[in-house]
């Protein structure tokens, strides 16, 4: 596919601060740029650094975004109830939404899929809640069309601290293996 031909992309991911949604954007920005995408970020946080809502933003097209902020998502990602009206009127009717049940009690409602996957639950097992956006970020590569996982494990290495990479790729992996089990329930 060459790269005016690739298809707009909007994701949004989305929470409390301190969740590392930043990263999720970092993650996929990085991995879209090497897909051959033109890529805008944006973030948005209250205050507060930790429990206050924070969302951060991509734009991806094959040529440079006729706008760079996100009106039509493709994907929302819901790690916390906070979160969940921020995005009202923006969601594409297709579009995939994957909340955290655990922290997300109330899910938007549209004509939208909903996915609801213990996301951090699998973090915690795996010994710590704080990586529940990778696990996250697991999910999206597998349920995506349009980022191959290995450009996606690529950018999680670039960008992951050493002394936490070993922990990063297996919450990754095991994302990735909860969106397998979807797509064989």
């Amino acid at each position: 596919m060459t790269t005016s031909n690739k298809k707009n992309l909007e994701m949004r991911f989305s929470g409390a601060g301190g969740q590392g949604l930043q990263l999720c954007a970092k993650i996929f920005s990085k991995a879209l740029i090497g897909e051959g995408y033109h890529v805008s970020m944006s973030q948005s946080y209250e205050p507060t650094s930790r429990g206050g809502l924070s969302r951060a933003d991509i734009v991806a097209s094959g040529d440079t975004p006729d706008y760079p902020l996100t009106t039509e998502l493709d994907v929302l990602l819901i790690l916390d109830q906070a979160a969940v009206n921020a995005s009202e009127g923006i969601i594409r009717d297709d579009a995939t939404v994957i909340i955290d049940p655990r922290r997300t009690k109330n899910p938007p409602q549209g004509n939208f899929k909903v996915i609801a996957l213990p996301l951090s639950e699998t973090a915690i097992k795996l010994g710590s809640e704080r990586i529940t956006n990778v696990v996250a970020t697991g999910v999206i590569a597998a349920l995506s069309h349009d980022i191959p996982l290995d450009i996606v494990e690529g950018a999680l290495k670039s960008i992951s601290p050493k002394k936490f990479l070993a922990l990063n790729m297996d919450a990754l992996h095991a994302g990735v293996e909860l969106a397998r089990g979807l797509k064989t329930a």
